[in-house]
């Protein structure tokens, strides 16, 4: 049955979806209805009120009131109009006169709206007050500017989750009580609250993502960085993806000219499309790592050809196109070399095992699917550094959809515990770290239906009936007899009175709780969470793919996948560790002679300007991603590059001649799930029915038939007890601590580094909670001596009051800090730390 209804629009025939807001519908076919405050993908805030209609007759919020069958929408109407052009004078009045200089010029919404109305005398005022500046992390608010339509506040929370805005009051005189009896309602109703905020912010909640600045629609919030660089109308907007995280969002290089001196190009700043796509604080302000080359260097050119032909072993990150990584494979199997990439390689293995139980090539959900659902767990990943846009999409799971959501990690994390309440509509289980495979068993044993009987026997294995004392209040009527003063009279009296009843009751009990650190009352929360959730999303992360029984979890996460309600994600670490693991042939480690690509080695060829021969960075190139979404995504040139590029050194050692890199783009292999569409034939932009047409989405590679899968489950999956001696393995000392290999945030990798915004205040090194900072004994500007894995390192220590908890972690994001030294394969390792 079509859940599609028909409406009408300003005479126009629509059909919609049941449930959609009329202004998004009317967004979706092209009818302009006008809106400050609304986002798209966020709550409505009502905050603005021009996005008035007439519904049969009768006047409503658009932006709040859903599409019903058959009704009759006016979007224009005298009193309507009335009320919008009333509105638009109330945000005008004591708006500054900056136009000249405020960077939100030429695109602010104020302007925009102000002419649209044809808003050309003012007819109310009231005296100003004076609001002070203030910075705010890497943005500058000025709340002379702000017009209070909670945008920001929107996004802070429906989106990002961090809820570090909000509206708060503001001194000012009151409004004349003329105008109350004389303006139109809805533009005194929104004066009035106008007149008594402004925006508030908790610098301990924020993520430094940006996103405020983004959907703000005049100049009151902006980048303190980027405040009086540039007019907006004199920018170039380069389309182009998130080179630093698999998300590979859609965002836009803003360039022109460095000076009059100097024509060259310079990224001044990144945007994005807001209303359909989110940037973490690393795409937005980790722009400028371009690496500058005056020329090309023929001599170092030919000893790096050479170096390929005669390499053993080629290391590489997955900071890298599909295409470099498609040359690279091609070398290699003409070379004989091994291709060393320890991310993507896990990964890969991860997929494979995976593969065996679930029947898919690749895993089955996105993050649009998880931002869709309405339930939400998160294991083995560190969300709010591992990938941001993972955490929003978990966020927007519970707050937009009205869902539920469970975060496991040993970590423990204040940021994240802002989405949802806790309890409520959100769980947060700190775990020691390898409890994974208990988590996941535990997810197959709640979750799972028509489980394979060797699985279903042992989870039974670990079941128990034990007792415990469940008290209750329970209401007791208690008869007493009172007599009557006067007449001596006795009479029965009835009260209830409330009664607390233990009784002892039986219950299953699970061992895989005792191996999380949990009792049964996470399962009860559970079963409250669950309510009326019909929609399941899985979220694993590098936690579980470089872990010591990494095997064992992909096998599990298959059957999570093909025998429970949950559609899975496998959160690739780096932008393209998915598409890296699809092209290449890789190795864990090899030995030999090495050229390394962006990685050390004997020869190093370096977009980071630290090799033997230059190579363009990611924003100096264009080519293609394969982000978390399973979606090959173009990305294009914002700065120019005069050196050599990899495509170059191809040409030499397989003795082709292919002009551009771009020109591999139909020749990325169709077996591995890949298109031969031309670079140029990709689309890359969004629609207004909210549709993303961004390149196309990767093909499963293959199906594993029902027979080989049962073959498979039955023989390659085998159940075992949970492994005591690998658990066993962190198990401390009295000297020892546990660390964690991860990054601070907005903080991935050698290019976020060198960026200007983040390079001015570099934080690499120990990071600890308060708490673990005070038991360490450390101060700020401290160092420590950090011993583990037979490497001893003296490191800058930080105390980082966005985290909790005794697990201290360390960065890796420097390529000359050795820091990923003191790591085997795991991200967890047992360590000494000393005040140095």
């Amino acid at each position: 049955m079509s859940d599609l209804i028909t409406l009408t629009i300003d005479g126009k025939s629509i059909q919609a979806k049941e449930g959609e807001y009329i202004l998004n519908v009317a967004r979706a076919n092209d009818v302009f209805i006008p809106a400050v405050c609304y986002l798209t993908r966020c709550s409505p805030t009502l905050a603005c009120r021009l996005c008035l209609v007439e519904i049969d007759g009768k006047q409503a919020y658009s932006c709040n009131t859903k599409v019903k069958e058959g009704i009759n929408v006016l979007t224009q109407t005298e009193n309507i109009a009335k009320e919008r052009r009333a509105i638009m004078e109330v945000y005008d009045v004591n708006h500054p006169l900056q136009c000249g200089v405020c960077d939100q010029s030429g695109e602010c919404e104020l302007q925009n709206y102000s002419l649209y109305m044809k808003v050309d005398s003012q007819n109310y005022t009231i005296k100003d007050v004076d609001r002070p500046a203030a910075v705010w992390g890497v943005m500058k608010y000025d709340p002379g500017l702000c017009i209070v339509c909670e945008k920001c506040v929107t996004v802070c929370k429906d989106m990002i989750g961090s809820n570090a805005l909000s509206t708060v009051k503001r001194d000012s005189d009151g409004i004349d009580k003329v105008f109350k009896d004389t303006m139109p309602k809805d533009a005194y109703s929104m004066w009035n609250k106008l007149n008594k905020s402004l925006i508030g912010f908790e610098e301990d909640n924020c993520t430094d993502c940006g996103e405020c600045i983004s959907v703000c629609p005049v100049g009151a919030l902006v980048s303190a960085d980027f405040q009086y660089k540039s007019n907006a109308w004199e920018l170039n907007k380069i389309p182009a993806a998130n080179p630093h995280s698999s998300d590979c969002a859609f965002m836009y290089y803003e360039t022109k000219h460095e000076s009059i001196e100097n024509s060259d190009e310079k990224i001044y700043r990144v945007t994005n499309e807001h209303h359909y796509s989110t940037l973490n604080g690393a795409a937005r302000f980790a722009y400028d790592f371009e690496n500058k080359v005056g020329g090309k260097d023929e001599e170092s050119f030919n000893k790096a050809v050479e170096a390929f032909k005669k390499a053993e072993v080629i290391k590489f990150n997955s900071y890298i196109t599909n295409e470099e990584a498609y040359i690279l494979q091609k070398i290699a199997s003409k070379t004989g070399a091994k291709l060393v990439n320890k991310d993507a390689f896990y990964y890969k293995k991860f997929l494979e095992n995976y593969s065996t139980t679930s029947g898919k090539s690749l895993y089955s959900s996105t993050l649009k699917d998880v931002h869709d659902s309405n339930f939400v767990i998160s294991v083995g990943s560190y969300l709010k550094s591992d990938l941001p846009n993972a955490r929003y999409a978990f966020n927007n799971s519970v707050i937009m959809n009205k869902g539920a959501g469970v975060y496991f990690h040993p970590i423990s994390d204040p940021v994240m515990e802002k989405i949802g309440k806790k309890g409520k509509t959100t769980e947060f289980v700190y775990h020691k770290p390898l409890c994974e495979e208990s988590i996941l068993y535990l997810i197959l044993d709640k979750f799972g239906k028509d489980l394979p009987q060797d699985v279903q026997t042992y989870l039974d294995s670990l079941k128990e009936t034990r007792t415990k004392t469940v008290t209750e209040t329970i209401k007791e009527t208690v008869v007493n007899i009172v007599k009557d003063e006067e007449t001596g009279e006795e009479k029965e009296v009835k009260k209830v009175v409330p009664k607390k009843v233990s009784t002892e009751v039986e219950y299953e009990f699970t061992k895989l709780l005792e191996n999380i650190g949990q009792d049964e009352t996470l399962l009860d929360t559970i079963d409250v969470l669950l309510a009326k959730k019909d929609k399941f999303s899985l979220m694993v992360g590098e936690d579980l793919y470089t872990h010591p029984k990494a095997e064992n979890l992909a096998k599990l996460c298959g059957l999570i996948d093909r025998f429970t309600d949950f559609d899975i994600v496998i959160i690739p670490s780096q932008t393209n560790t998915l598409g890296v693991s699809l092209l290449c042939d890789l190795e864990e480690d090899a030995s030999g002679f090495s050229v390394g690509y962006n990685e050390k080695a004997d020869f190093q060829i370096s977009a980071l300007g630290d090799g033997d021969l230059d190579m363009p960075a990611l924003n100096q190139q264009e080519g293609t991603f394969t982000n978390i979404d399973k979606k090959v995504i173009p990305t294009n040139v914002a700065i120019g590059y005069k050196g050599y590029v990899l495509n170059d050194i191809a040409n030499a050692v397989l003795d082709t001649d292919v002009e551009y890199t771009i020109e591999y783009t139909i020749e990325l292999p169709e077996e591995k799930g890949f298109s031969a569409i031309h670079f140029d034939k990709l689309s890359n932009h969004f629609g207004n029915n909210r549709v993303e047409y961004r390149g196309y989405d990767i093909l499963p590679i293959e199906i594993v038939e029902e027979k080989k899968l049962q073959e498979g489950i039955n023989s390659s999956f085998i159940v075992e007890e949970l492994d005591e001696a690998t658990s066993k393995t962190l198990e401390l000392n009295e000297d020892e601590m546990i660390i964690y290999r991860a990054n601070p945030i907005n903080q991935f990798n050698e290019f976020t580094a060198i960026a200007h915004e983040f390079a001015s205040d570099l934080e690499s090194g120990f990071f600890a909670s308060k708490s673990l900072f005070e038991k360490l004994g450390l101060e700020k500007g401290d160092k420590v001596n950090v011993s583990s894995n037979g490497t001893s390192l003296e490191l800058n220590a930080f105390c980082d009051e966005q985290i909790d908890g005794e697990i201290g972690y360390v960065s890796t994001f420097q390529k000359d800090l050795a820091t990923k030294s003191l790591f085997e394969q795991y991200r967890y390792s047992k360590a000494v730390i000393k005040k140095a």
